[in-house]
C-alpha cells in the first residue's frame, strides 16, 4: 500500500533533514576522489571554488545568488555523472574583522594599542573562532552541496604558505618593491584602502572659486576647486595649451594663497577649459590625476596631511587643525586677502570608506606594491585567445580596459589582522631580508637584530590565489594535480577586476595555467523598483526571514528564474511567495501521481495504444529535454528554469494531469500507461527541477521512487531508480522521431479549440458544473475532433449528450454563437449559456448606460471644459468616450 503524501508541503521539517542525510551520505564528496581507492585520473571532473565570504558576515542577498548559481551548477554535472567538487571557505577579511575586534574590545573597555599586537591576535582569533563560521551555518541553510571536509579558511597553515611563497617569488622577480604612490588612505581606519572597499555617494558640496595670483604682477588665474585644504599642498597651477586667455603665463610663478610659495605655471592638455575656470590647481600628492601630472612634469610632491587627516607641518599656520576646520579657516583668510571670487553649490561624488563611512583621502604614501603589467600581459593573452571565457561577452570589452590601463597594486595594509608582510629590516645594516620562513639573522650581514615590516598583507593578495591554494599549491598535492585547473568562477559582475583579474593574474604566474576555463557573471539584485538596496531606504530583504517564512526553494528560484548574466535584477516578496505557490503546486501534482500508483495492475496485458494527449505531452517533454540542455551548455539558468516551470504548470498540471484522470478511470490498460507516463514525466520534471529547488524535489521523488518500486517495475525510468535524487541521472536530449510535430500540432488545435470555448463561457458567466451543447464543424479532421469528444466534455464543460461533429460547413443563426479556430469551426447555442430574454435585457440596459455616458462627454468636450482644463485631464476624459464607444458598439453587435 503506498504511502499517501501529506496534504501540505512542509519546508520546515523537510530541509534541515535533507540536508543533513546529503551529508552523512557522502553526495557532496566528488564520486572520483584522487585520495580514495579506485580513482580514475582520466575522468575530467567539474570544480567550483566558492567566493569566500568573510568571517564576519551575515547571508545577504548577493551570497544567496552566489550560492543558488553555483550549487545549480554542481548538482547540474553531478547528476551528469561527472566527478563534482564544490571547495567551500572563507575570507579573514582584514579590515572588517579588525573593526568587529575592536569594538568588541572598546566595549570592554581596552583598545589594541593598549594591548599590543600579541594580545589583540589573540583576541581576533578567539573571535573568528566564536562567529566565524555563522556565515557558513548561512550558506547551509541555501542547500549548498559543498565538500565541507575540504573546508579553508584565508588565514589557515596551508593558504599561509601559499601567501608567502607568493610573496617572495614576486620579490625574486623585482615585481614587488616598497615607494611612495598615491593611495586611498582611510583615516578613521588609519590604513591604506582598495578601491573596492571606497564607495562613491553623490552628495551637495560647494565649489570654490579664487585667484591664484602671478608673483611680480598684478595679473591672476582664476582657479575652482571643492577641497580647499589642499590648495596648501598645490605645487602648480595647470592651463590647456591652446587657451589664448592664459597661454602668455605659461612659465611664470603664482604664488599659494596665505602660503606665499612660489609654484609654476604649466600646459597640459588633460585641463578641461569647458570646466570651472578652465584652470586647474595641481595637487600631486592629494589628487590621483594631479599625481599623474606630476609625474609627467616632474613637480614636487607635498603631503599636507597626517594619518588621521589633521594639517601637518606643510601647512604652516594651519598645522594641526582638522581637515575641515582647515578648510573653513582658510576661506576665510583667503577671503580677507581679497583671493576669494565666488562660491557656489555644486553636486560631487565623494569617496567615503565602505567600512567607517568617513570621507577618503588621496594620498602619496610609502607602501608596499607589486609591479603586475607582466602578469597583467599574460591575462589578457588568455582572454583575447579564448582560454577563458567571460559570460555575458560584452564584460571582455571592461575588462581590456582595464588591463590594458592597469597600475601597479598596492598591497600593504596598515593593519595587524591579516597576513603579515614577510619582510625584515636589519637594525645593523639597514637591508631588508625577505624568506619563505621566519628569518634568524639578516641574510646580508647576518646579524640577528631583525625587525619584521608591521603591516599585513591586501585581503585581495590571499583572495587572488584561492582556486589553487585551496587545492594545497604550492605543494602538489593529489588534490591539486586532479582538480586543478577549476571549471567555472562564478561571482559579480563589480568584482570582475579586483578579484577575477587578479586570480587569472595569479593563477598563470604561479601554475603556468589559467585558473578556469569560463567566468560567469551575476547582476546585483535590486528592490521590486529597481532601486539598489539599502537599510536608509528600508527596502533590504534578508533571505533568511524570507527562508524561514516562505521556505528556501522559494527563495532559490526566484534568483535563478529572475536573473540572466550580468544584469541585475529586480526583487520583491511577492515574487517569492509566488514561487512558494510554484512549490505547492508542484507537491499537490506529486500526491495525485503518487496516489494513483495504487490504482494500476503490476504489469499491462499489451502493448500501449497512446492517446493524443500521451504523444503530446512526450513530445513537449523530448522538446523541453533538448531546450534546457542546450539553455545549460549556453549558461542560460534562467530562460532554462522559466521553460522547466512553463511546461510543468501551463502543459503537464494545467493540460495532461487533467485529462489523466479520465484515462485513469478507464481502468486497465489505458490506465496502467497513463499512470506510467505520469510517472515518467513527474520524475523528468523532478529531475530538471531539482538543482533549482533541491528539497522540496528530493522530497517527491523519494516518495515516488518508493511507491513505484513497491508496486511495479514497469514504472522505473530506464536503468531504475537511483538512492537519491541529488546523483540520479540527468535528462539528457532524446532523438526525435517524426511523429513528434503531428501530435503537438493536433493537440494545439484541441488547446485552441478548449480556450475559445472557456472564454466565451467566462464572458457569458456560464456557471462552472453547467454543461452546454456544442457543434463542431470539422471537415477533414472529423476522426480528429471525435477522438477528442471526453477531453472537450471534461475541460470544456460541454454536454456528451450534445456534443456533434460533422463534415459540412455550419449555417448561420442568430441564436447560436460562432467560433472559428482554423480550420475549424465552433457553434454554441445561445439558449445554452444564457436566458435569452434576460440577457437581452441586460444588454439593453448596459447600453443605455453607455450612450448616456457618451451623449454627456461629447456635450463636455465641445464647450469651455476642453479649453480651461489642464491637457492630460481633457485627454482623459476623452480616452473614457472612446472606452464608452467601444462597449457600445459589442453591446450592439451582441444585440444582432
Amino acid at each position: 500500500m503506498v504511502k499517501e503524501l501529506p496534504k501540505t508541503y512542509d519546508f520546515s521539517e523537510n530541509e534541515a533533514r535533507l540536508y543533513q542525510w546529503w551529508w552523512d551520505s557522502g553526495y557532496f564528496k566528488p564520486t572520483n576522489d584522487p585520495c580514495e581507492p579506485g580513482f580514475d585520473p582520466d575522468k575530467k571532473p567539474f570544480v567550483i571554488s566558492i567566493p569566500p565570504a568573510n568571517v564576519t558576515g551575515e547571508l545577504h542577498l548577493g551570497h544567496a545568488m552566489v550560492v543558488a548559481l553555483e550549487d545549480l551548477m554542481i548538482r547540474y554535472h553531478r547528476m551528469k555523472g561527472e566527478p563534482t567538487l564544490w571547495v567551500p571557505g572563507t575570507d579573514h577579511a582584514g579590515i572588517a574583522t579588525q573593526l568587529q575586534v575592536e569594538k568588541m574590545l572598546r566595549r570592554q573597555g581596552a583598545t589594541r594599542r593598549e594591548l599590543g599586537r600579541e594580545k589583540f591576535l589573540a583576541h581576533a582569533w578567539a573571535w573568528k573562532e566564536k562567529y566565524g563560521d555563522i556565515i557558513n551555518q548561512q550558506i547551509r541553510r541555501l542547500g549548498a552541496s559543498c565538500d565541507w571536509s575540504r573546508e579553508r579558511f584565508t588565514l589557515d597553515d596551508g593558504l599561509s604558505q601559499a601567501v608567502r611563497e607568493a610573496f617572495v617569488c614576486l620579490f625574486e622577480k623585482g615585481w614587488i618593491y616598497r615607494g611612495p604612490r598615491m593611495i586611498n588612505w582611510s583615516p578613521g581606519l588609519q590604513t591604506a584602502v582598495s578601491d573596492l572597499e571606497v564607495e562613491y555617494t553623490q552628495e551637495p558640496a560647494k565649489l570654490y572659486y579664487f585667484r591664484y595670483q602671478i608673483a611680480g604682477s598684478d595679473e591672476f588665474i582664476p582657479v575652482a576647486t571643492t577641497r580647499p585644504e589642499t590648495i596648501l599642498g598645490d605645487t602648480a597651477v595647470a592651463v590647456h595649451p591652446d587657451d589664448e586667455r592664459f597661454l602668455h603665463l605659461v612659465g611664470e610663478n603664482a604664488l599659494v594663497p596665505i602660503l606665499g610659495r612660489e609654484i609654476p605655471v604649466i600646459a597640459d592638455d588633460y585641463v578641461d577649459r569647458e570646466f570651472g575656470t578652465g584652470a586647474l590647481k595641481i595637487t600631486p600628492g592629494h589628487d590621483p590625476n594631479d599625481y599623474e601630472i606630476g609625474v609627467k612634469h616632474n613637480l614636487a610632491f607635498i603631503n599636507v596631511l597626517n594619518k588621521d587627516a589633521t594639517i601637518n607641518e606643510k601647512g604652516g599656520p594651519y598645522n594641526g587643525l582638522d581637515r575641515f576646520a582647515c578648510r573653513e579657516k582658510l576661506w576665510a583668510d583667503m577671503e580677507d586677502a581679497g583671493l576669494v571670487i565666488k562660491v557656489e553649490p555644486y553636486m560631487m561624488k565623494v569617496p567615503r570608506s565602505q567600512r567607517g563611512g568617513e570621507v577618503i583621502e588621496p594620498m602619496v604614501s610609502t607602501q608596499w606594491f607589486v609591479d603586475v603589467k607582466e602578469m597583467a600581459t599574460a591575462a589578457l593573452q588568455v582572454v583575447r585567445e579564448g582560454q577563458v571565457e567571460i559570460n555575458p561577452g560584452r564584460f571582455k570589452k571592461v575588462y581590456y580596459n582595464w588591463m590594458e590601463n592597469i597600475q601597479d597594486w598596492c598591497i600593504s595594509r596598515q593593519l595587524w589582522w591579516g597576513h603579515r608582510i614577510p619582510v625584515w629590516y636589519c637594525q645593523d645594516c639597514n637591508e631588508i631580508t625577505v624568506t619563505r620562513e621566519d628569518p634568524e639573522e639578516c641574510q646580508h650581514c647576518g646579524s640577528n637584530s631583525l625587525q619584521q615590516d608591521p603591516d599585513v598583507l591586501d585581503t585581495w593578495f590571499s583572495s587572488a590565489l584561492w582556486p589553487f591554494s585551496t587545492l594545497g599549491w604550492p605543494k602538489h598535492t593529489p588534490d591539486l594535480t586532479y582538480f586543478y585547473p577549476t571549471s567555472v568562477m562564478e561571482t559579480g559582475y563589480d568584482i570582475l577586476f579586483f578579484w577575477v583579474a587578479r586570480m587569472l593574474m595569479a593563477g598563470i604566474e604561479f601554475t603556468g595555467q589559467a585558473p578556469f576555463h569560463t567566468v560567469y557573471l551575476h547582476g546585483l539584485i535590486r528592490d521590486e523598483h529597481g532601486q539598489k538596496m539599502s537599510k536608509t531606504k528600508d527596502n533590504v530583504i534578508d533571505p533568511l526571514e524570507v527562508m524561514d517564512a516562505l521556505g528556501t526553494d522559494a527563495l532559490r528560484f526566484t534568483l535563478l528564474v529572475g536573473s540572466t548574466p550580468g544584469n541585475d535584477m529586480s526583487l520583491s516578496i511577492k515574487k517569492v511567495e509566488s514561487n512558494r505557490n510554484f512549490a505547492n503546486k508542484l507537491w499537490n501534482a506529486g500526491r495525485f501521481v503518487i496516489g494513483n500508483i495504487d490504482q494500476i495492475p503490476p504489469h499491462p496485458q499489451d502493448t500501449p495504444e497512446w492517446t493524443l494527449a500521451d504523444s503530446w505531452i512526450w513530445a513537449r517533454m523530448k522538446g523541453l529535454r533538448q531546450s534546457v540542455n542546450s539553455l545549460f551548455e549556453k549558461y542560460q539558468f534562467g530562460e532554462a528554469g522559466r521553460q522547466i516551470y512553463d511546461f510543468f504548470w501551463g502543459e503537464f498540471a494545467d493540460w495532461y494531469l487533467e485529462i489523466s484522470k479520465d484515462q485513469i478511470a478507464a481502468g486497465g490498460d489505458r490506465a496502467f500507461y497513463t499512470i506510467q507516463t505520469l510517472v515518467r514525466i513527474f520524475d523528468t520534471c523532478l529531475r530538471f527541477l531539482h538543482p533549482y529547488t533541491p528539497f522540496v524535489t528530493e522530497s517527491l521523488w523519494g516518495h515516488l521512487s518508493s511507491a513505484c518500486n513497491e508496486r511495479t517495475h514497469h514504472l522505473s525510468p530506464d536503468g531504475g531508480w537511483e538512492e537519491a535524487l541529488i546523483i540520479a541521472q540527468w535528462p539528457m536530449p532524446l532523438p526525435m522521431e517524426g511523429w513528434e510535430s503531428t501530435a503537438v500540432e493536433d493537440f494545439s488545435l484541441i488547446q485552441e479549440m478548449i480556450r475559445a470555448i472557456r472564454n466565451i463561457r467566462s464572458e457569458y458567466k456560464v456557471q462552472q458544473g453547467q454543461k452546454i451543447a456544442c457543434t463542431i464543424s470539422a471537415g477533414s479532421l472529423k476522426g480528429l475532433m471525435e477522438s477528442q469528444s471526453q477531453v472537450f466534455v471534461s475541460l470544456a464543460g460541454i454536454d456528451p449528450q450534445a456534443f456533434a461533429v460533422v463534415e459540412s460547413p455550419l449555417e448561420p443563426s442568430d441564436e447560436h454563437i460562432t467560433l472559428v479556430v482554423t480550420p475549424v469551426e465552433i457553434s454554441l447555442p445561445l439558449a445554452g449559456l444564457v436566458d435569452v430574454a434576460a440577457e437581452k435585457e441586460r444588454l439593453t440596459k448596459e447600453l443605455a448606460e453607455a450612450e448616456s455616458q457618451i451623449k454627456r462627454l461629447e456635450k463636455l468636450l465641445t464647450g469651455p471644459f476642453s479649453e480651461k482644463a489642464p491637457s492630460q485631464v481633457v485627454e482623459n476624459e476623452r480616452e473614457k468616450l472612446a472606452a464608452y464607444h467601444e462597449t457600445a458598439a459589442r453591446i450592439r453587435q451582441q444585440l444582432g
